[in-house]
């Protein structure tokens, strides 16, 4: 897997990016120009954009775009940098972004697990000034628009509107069928449409959380030498018990 973090050389922190997050993984659906504007700025180079914050709920595929954008800039050999904030929420702000302007790609996910707290905003205003000065690349990702985030600091929510705002749409149904199917063939799983479909039916419609089921269903079909049928994936909803169903909320 690629480092989400990487300055000179090191890691230090222990972030990872999904292999599976790739720009040829992703199905666009109505987010094309999103897509492209973020494959744009991973390319570098002179001139386009240097920031572009992507909103939208859980499981639209922000989170997929900021990492396919790192593993860009990672296969060239360039240091990128990839924090999911709201696994940070704990640690130091300074000590979490110092330095990051060393980075020629930066992408903040989960900016509103530390909007509102002053350490953080604090922190983040000076990072996004330092990158700006730096002529650094700039992803962000949130669940609401700039206008729309809980930052006290008038000034930090002005600076997250600096680039081109995007809110993603949630992908269709043939979009998920797609998605689920191409996730299956990735991990040498057969799919049949059948089966695709009952997922939807008694599922939650949440890419994040229908590809972590995906994995789950997977590992359970090897530990039982079963192939993916109708009456086996009833059989692992079953036993996932109540809190699965379609009112939960997902990963994005």
């Amino acid at each position: 897997m690629s480092p989400a973090i990487a300055r000179g050389g090191q890691i230090p922190l222990d972030l990872r990016l999904r292999d599976s997050s790739r720009f040829v993984g992703y199905h666009p659906g109505g987010n094309a120009l999103a897509r492209d504007a973020v494959e744009a700025l991973s390319a570098g180079g002179e001139g386009g954009e240097r920031q572009i914050l992507l909103h939208g709920q859980p499981g639209v595929g922000k989170t997929h775009l900021l990492q396919a954008a790192c593993h860009r800039g990672h296969e060239r050999g360039d240091p990128v940098a990839y924090l999911p904030l709201g696994a940070l929420t704990g640690a130091v702000p300074d000590a979490v972004l110092d330095g990051l302007e060393r980075a020629p790609l930066v992408a903040l996910d989960d900016l509103d697990a530390v909007l509102g707290q002053p350490a953080w905003e604090e922190a983040l205003f000076g990072l996004l000034n330092r990158l700006r000065d730096a002529h650094c690349r700039v992803l962000l990702a949130a669940l609401h628009a700039p206008e729309g985030l809980p930052a006290r600091l008038p000034d930090l929510a002005s600076r997250l509107a600096w680039g081109p705002v995007f809110r993603l749409q949630p992908p269709d149904e043939a979009a998920l069928k797609s998605i689920l199917a191409q996730r299956a063939a990735w991990r040498g799983l057969e799919l049949p449409d059948v089966v695709a479909e009952y997922l939807l039916r008694h599922y939650r419609r949440d890419l994040g959380a229908l590809l972590e089921l995906l994995d789950r269903l997977d590992l359970a079909a090897l530990a039982e030498q079963r192939r993916l049928t109708v009456p086996f994936v009833r059989e692992q909803l079953a036993r996932a018990g109540p809190g699965r169903g379609t009112d939960s909320e997902g990963a994005d």
